[in-house]
């Protein structure tokens, strides 16, 4: 039995999500499915984390396990074939007996994207969002988070973490250089909670709004009270875009 890590990535607006769920389509689900019908046995897939509902992925890297795997790159080509058009995959790779696709990620990233016009091509990919921002300040909040490592602040209730306790290694918003109307926001870190990502691009928009100051933000980042943080932005514009692990996971 070998163990394999598969690279994909997937447009989430037809999926409650990454993980499996018993009356829902998700992204897990219809992996599965398609590894188990190529492959003739029983395949179980390991996310590199979960994804919500309508949340997209330009970067997902999930673990199995299987006897039946001869060629990568013919099981990459077949499963392209058959997994339908909103999910693509783009490596199959052997990995150590005990690499972990969640558990042994050192890095992951998110980007966040907002179109400040209307655009039909961006409905499904970007925030439409026409108020003003003032990115200078939205940069300069951001640049807080990289001094604090308790995020309560931004964390969803009722979500069992073992603890709120992330490490923000960048946090930054550029304009596309394609298209001045899109804002792009990229966060990195070695974990994240659940809707954390949201409710930090929903808070920073309200400092590029004027609602709060870059004063303000830290102040609800120390406070570790979620009430103070602003509503999620939309999942539709959210894009796992990178995980890393170290080399030692490879053979």
């Amino acid at each position: 039995m070998a163990r394999y890590f598969i690279s994909l990535s997937y447009d989430g607006a037809a999926y409650c999500g990454w993980q499996r769920q018993p009356d829902a389509p998700t992204v897990q689900q219809a992996l599965e499915k398609g590894l188990s019908t190529l492959l003739r046995e029983d395949i179980e897939v390991v996310g590199a984390g979960r994804t919500d509902t309508g949340v997209n992925a330009s970067y997902y890297v999930a673990h199995f396990d299987s006897e039946g795997v001869k060629d990568c790159a013919q099981l990459v080509y077949k499963l392209n074939l058959i997994l339908p058009q909103d999910i693509a995959v783009m490596a199959v790779r052997e990995v150590q007996p005990q690499a972990h696709a969640r558990f042994d990620a050192v890095e992951r990233e998110y980007t966040y994207y907002i179109s400040q016009r209307k655009n039909p091509f961006r409905r499904y990919s970007a925030w439409q969002y026409y108020v003003p921002l003032d990115m200078e300040r939205m940069n300069e909040a951001a640049a807080t988070l990289l001094n604090y490592d308790d995020f309560t602040s931004f964390a969803k209730l009722n979500s069992n973490n073992k603890t709120n306790i992330c490490h923000v290694i960048k946090a930054e918003w550029r304009r596309a250089e394609w298209d001045n109307d899109l804002l792009i926001f990229t966060i990195r870190a070695d974990r994240f909670l659940r809707n954390m990502i949201r409710a930090i691009v929903g808070t920073l928009v309200d400092v590029g709004r004027g609602r709060y100051t870059v004063e303000e933000f830290r102040d609800i980042l120390h406070s570790r009270e979620l009430s103070r943080s602003s509503a999620g932005a939309p999942a539709v514009g959210l894009f796992l875009s990178d995980v890393k692990y170290s080399d030692e996971v490879y053979l």
